[in-house]
């Protein structure tokens, strides 16, 4: 059973736990993707009835935020903890590289998925990077033939939110892998272009707060934040 934070319903998995659960759908028939939710896109969700189904409908939906864990608590309903996108997929591609698994890197700005690939490839060896594309493209069909016919098992679809989850929503089938995952930004960080908050910044929960001081333009984004946990405080009165 899933936690209910605001409409949106969180897998209650540590994330050791969710890359195992991510491996098992791998590992299965079919095709499979995974959200990891973080309170702005619990916003979004909140005012976009067709976001909200993609992310309910997904296989595996994890929580990215410190944001999303306080809300759960403060809601009665507690989360084990985080499971941020960015450690998930690193996990993942552990696992994927002992096993010699293929990933199709999506998103960004042209130029990054490639070099995201080429460090990834460095960093786990037996990843096979099975091929890339920018986030830049006006039509779907000619990128879902490109996965396809790469044989990619994985697709990292890093296009942001809500667009990403539609996405995967609506052609995960079609690319022909078996394991989609939404995780926003985090080629850019792969790629070594966007640097992550170092570990204590992380482990405090912090690391939406070091993101803003390195760029002040985020501000109007970080105002999902309290309007998040102000919708969370009517919830818990509500309740």
């Amino acid at each position: 059973m899933r936690i209910d934070v605001l409409g949106v319903g969180f897998d209650n998995l540590t994330l050791n736990e969710a890359v195992e659960r991510g491996m098992e759908l791998l590992h299965s028939p079919g095709a499979h993707y995974v959200v990891t939710p973080n309170p702005e896109i619990v916003e979004i969700c909140r005012e976009n009835l067709a976001a909200r189904e993609a992310v309910n409908c997904a296989d595996l939906v994890l929580a990215d935020g410190i944001g999303v864990v306080k809300g759960a608590a403060m809601l009665g309903t507690p989360l084990k903890g985080r499971a941020p996108g960015i450690e998930f997929a690193a996990g993942l591609m552990e696992r994927m590289a002992a096993e010699g698994l293929s990933l199709y890197l999506l998103g960004a700005r042209p130029g990054v998925a490639e070099a995201a690939g080429e460090r990834l490839a460095a960093k786990y060896p037996g990843l096979r990077i099975a091929g890339t594309h920018d986030g830049y493209f006006q039509e779907d069909s000619p990128v879902i033939e490109a996965i396809r016919q790469s044989g990619a098992e994985v697709v990292f679809v890093c296009l942001g939110a809500p667009k990403q989850e539609l996405w995967m929503a609506r052609h995960g089938e079609a690319t022909g892998a078996r394991l989609l995952c939404g995780l926003g930004g985090s080629l850019d960080v792969f790629a070594g272009v966007v640097e992550r908050a170092p570990k204590f910044w992380s482990d405090h929960g912090l690391e939406w707060f070091y993101r803003l001081c390195k760029n002040p333009g985020r501000a109007g984004r970080m105002m999902k934040l309290p309007l998040f946990l102000i919708h969370v405080q009517r919830e818990k009165r509500r309740r």
